[in-house]
């Protein structure tokens, strides 16, 4: 018994020691979030949230600034105006450049080996609250896109979290928290630090203006399969969902996601043979992959219990 008791007491200051060094990573790291407020051009205000990559470079997303009569930051209580930008229309990515701020910089990581169900953590003002909230989650998916891959994590957010940066274990930067699918039980994406990374290397600009919409934004038809397919699948049109999953497959053979969705259909079209190849090759692609795991395992169920009932 006493040695039970003092496994269980090892676990609970083990996991005290985990807390404790995670509360004050998240504490170090608020110092290099802050907060992004817009003048629109009708007299409104909105606010966004962005991350210091050097002492006067903060990344944000561009949707936040795009258009606006007028941009600052507040860190500290004070308040800093851009000299200038990089802009990345499309991937809705922006750095501001400012001078003699003095942020306190977070370390690039590396968003091009990420693992599903990989802990992560974001920062921002989610609400516009005076202080930075801290939101801990996992990496459930990983859309490959262009040249990286947008993330999907269940790190939720709302309005005025746009910008706010993800970190890894670790406190490196990984993504910056971006758009979510619309209704109840969002999917929430984040771009990653490799298009931040790339953009570095662009020259500064001084016009917010723009007609280039982020490709989240796009017609429905133009948009990425990964987008495409949410809707579907939450309102259970299962014959949709599954054309849109081969149209993915043909453009994307190698992608996991793609896989995935093609064996829910078939799951829920009954055809329990093909959904479980389809799990299957997700798996082979993502052997972590959770919600594929627990497809096959379901399929599998359901078959014995058919088998069984003959």
């Amino acid at each position: 018994m006493r040695h039970f008791v003092a496994f269980v007491m090892l676990i609970f200051f083990h996991h005290s020691l985990l807390a404790e060094a995670r509360n004050e990573l998240s504490f170090r790291l608020k110092a290099s979030v802050v907060k992004v407020h817009v003048g629109t051009k009708k007299g409104g205000h909105g606010v966004g949230t962005g991350v210091a990559i050097s002492p006067d470079l903060v990344a944000t997303n561009c949707h936040v600034l795009a258009n606006s009569a007028g941009v600052s930051i507040t860190k500290f209580g004070n308040t800093h105006t851009p000299v200038a930008l990089k802009a990345d229309w499309k991937h809705d990515l922006c750095i501001l450049r400012f001078q003699y701020a003095e942020l306190s910089p977070v370390v690039l990581g590396d968003s091009e080996h990420l693992q599903y169900e990989q802990d992560i953590f974001s920062i921002g003002f989610p609400g516009g609250p005076p202080k930075p909230q801290y939101t801990e989650g996992k990496i459930k998916a990983l859309y490959a896109f262009d040249d990286s891959h947008i993330i999907r994590t269940d790190a939720s957010f709302v309005m005025g979290a746009s910008g706010s940066p993800v970190f890894d274990a670790d406190g490196k930067l990984l993504a910056i928290s971006t758009f979510k699918s619309p209704g109840k039980n969002a999917y929430y994406y984040n771009i990653p630090v490799k298009w931040i990374k790339t953009l570095l290397k662009q020259p500064d600009i001084t016009s917010m203006e723009t007609d280039v919409l982020p490709f989240w934004d796009a017609p429905e038809e133009q948009r990425p399969f990964f987008m495409r397919v949410v809707q579907l699948f939450k309102n259970e049109k299962w014959h949709e969902l599954h054309e849109i999953a081969q149209l993915w497959l043909k453009k994307e053979p190698d992608s996991a996601e793609a896989f995935y969705y093609a064996g829910v259909a078939e799951e829920k079209m009954n055809h329990l043979k093909e959904a479980q190849q389809y799990f299957q090759q997700a798996l082979v692609i993502h052997p972590q992959h959770p919600a594929a795991m627990i497809g096959l395992e379901c399929t599998k169920e359901i078959a014995l219990a058919c088998q069984d009932n003959f």
